[in-house]
């Protein structure tokens, strides 16, 4: 079986040392041809080599791996970020789908990615990418897509499409407003965490609705929403207080 050949490029030396040390010993499927601590060389890299995959630290001096992207013009090959960001930032990545290590590296973490990106190539990283982007904006609008994997590949879904989102076990289930229902295999807190920012909120334990798709709110213990397809779903009492505000405001 032909090994993935990998770039990696991160500004800082020690890192690329430590992350071609640990997919040298511990990721027997991927070859590094290159390293790269510069943009500039990296992209010379890129159009020689033709690799399968790169290792990219998006913020570097003088040029960001975005801005490298962009200056490339054509490419197709997979990415998977190597960041110290923060858990906003990781909300975006996980939003477009791409595959992020948090530094420093683990092991086991490396690995998955690895056995990941060998089962699962895909060729629409510039629609990824244009995903990420938007996603990282300051400005939150329900016109941002989000990329959810199905058994063909990614759909790049507008989040004012869907209405609510339903957990069953380790999958699962999108209502979108004028579409057949999705299922996925990603947990529901995966799904929370993309969306918060974007005015979802999880009223149950199983449960993750578009507040903007409330049709009506109904009175009991904890309370009763009616989504836009007449979906009746239970407010969890731990839950209501925060609802209310939420719905409220």
């Amino acid at each position: 079986m032909e090994k993935i050949k990998a770039i990696l490029i991160d500004d800082e030396l020690s890192s690329l040392q430590n992350l071609r040390q640990k997919l040298d010993e511990f990721c027997p499927d991927l070859q590094v041809i290159a390293m790269a601590q510069k943009p500039e060389e990296a992209m010379l890299l890129i159009k020689h080599h033709k690799p399968d995959v790169i290792f990219l630290d998006i913020e570097m001096p003088k040029m960001s791996g975005f801005r490298m992207l962009d200056e490339l013009g054509d490419y197709n090959f997979e990415i998977i970020f190597t960041t110290a960001y923060n858990h906003y930032a990781i909300d975006a990545i996980r939003i477009s789908a791409f595959d992020y290590l948090m530094k420093p590296i683990a092991i086991k973490d490396l690995q998955i990615a690895v056995d990941r990106l060998s089962k699962m190539r895909t060729s629409q990283t510039k629609e990824k990418i244009d995903i990420l982007k938007s996603s990282m904006s300051d400005k939150k609008s329900q016109d941002d897509k989000i990329a959810i994997p199905t058994s063909e590949g990614l759909e790049f879904i507008p989040i004012r499409n869907i209405l609510h989102i339903e957990s069953s076990s380790n999958y699962s289930k999108i209502f979108f407003k004028e579409s057949k229902p999705l299922v996925v295999t990603k947990l529901l807190k995966d799904f929370e965490d993309m969306l918060l920012p974007y005015r979802f909120y999880r009223i149950h334990n199983s449960h993750l609705i578009n507040l903007n798709y409330i049709q009506k709110y109904v009175k009991a213990q904890g309370g009763q929403v009616i989504m836009q397809d007449g979906t009746t779903i239970d407010v969890a009492r731990r839950k209501k207080e925060e609802f209310l505000k939420m719905i409220a405001g």
